[in-house]
């Protein structure tokens, strides 16, 4: 949902986006936005997202849960679209986890994808894609941001959902989810080679509770109307606002690639 209120504020902006990437969570929003679903349908469609609609039982070889109905999910929505068909061109983010190497997904099923991009390994069984097992991106590439470049991004907007805090209350234990959060945040280094980094405050906010939805879309608005007459400046864009919006609402097109 911070990535869902990020989007709206760039829509609002006009700021032209030409690829977008996505790991995990940013893989589902990725390929709705990149489907043709506006910020405003994307926010409509979260609250359909519900574990038990996402979960589904297995046979504990590779996991413990299969992410299957996060694909029928998705498949209801979008159809059965192929990633290299999408409106906007989009790369879904993963890990071999076989190899321990990142996998960019740039063709085949989209939800399949977003299913394999969402896999956290030892909960939820990986995706067999082409006789790789693909699992959870983020534990290679949290931000895939140098992928949006070699695609033809001239300027390349993150969004940095994963903020790490300790929880002290929790003794070692805390200690120990905060070192995992770090790591998970630097892995790929994307946070380093965006042009411009969106980063919601969301340290000690929930991964699993979906009731707090607006709360979570509310603080991504809020990252990237801060970062947003920064990112106007940029791409030069800062003294074009239409009369009667806010700069930090709206701006026109440019012809780059973003």
């Amino acid at each position: 949902m911070a990535h869902v209120g990020v989007l709206s504020v760039l829509e609002e902006a006009n700021i032209p986006i030409d690829f977008v990437s996505g790991t995990s969570a940013g893989a589902i929003v990725a390929a709705c936005f990149c489907s043709g679903m506006e910020s405003t349908r994307l926010k409509e469609y979260a609250w359909k997202f519900t574990w038990w609609r996402l979960l589904r039982p297995i046979w504990p070889v590779r996991g413990l849960v299969s992410f299957a109905g996060m694909t029928q999910l998705l498949t209801r929505q979008l159809g059965n679209q192929m990633i290299e068909d999408l409106k906007i061109p989009c790369v879904i983010a993963t890990t071999d986890i076989e190899r321990g190497e990142p996998v960019y997904l740039r063709q085949g099923p989209l939800a399949l994808a977003v299913q394999a991009s969402c896999s956290v390994p030892g909960f939820v069984t990986p995706v067999e894609w082409h006789g790789r097992w693909l699992a959870e991106g983020a534990i290679s590439d949290m931000l895939p941001a140098e992928i949006l470049r070699q695609m033809g991004a001239d300027y390349v907007i993150g969004v940095d959902v994963f903020a790490f805090k300790i929880r002290r209350w929790l003794g070692p234990l805390g200690y120990l989810i905060a070192g995992l959060e770090i790591a998970l945040e630097r892995s790929g280094l994307g946070v380093d080679e965006a042009d411009c980094r969106i980063a919601p405050p969301l340290a000690g906010k929930t991964y699993l509770r979906f009731s707090r939805r607006d709360e979570l879309y509310n603080l991504g608005r809020q990252a990237a109307l801060l970062q947003l007459p920064a990112i106007l400046q940029d791409l030069g864009l800062e003294n074009t606002t239409p009369a009667g919006r806010s700069p930090a609402r709206e701006s026109q097109p440019t012809s780059g690639q973003y």
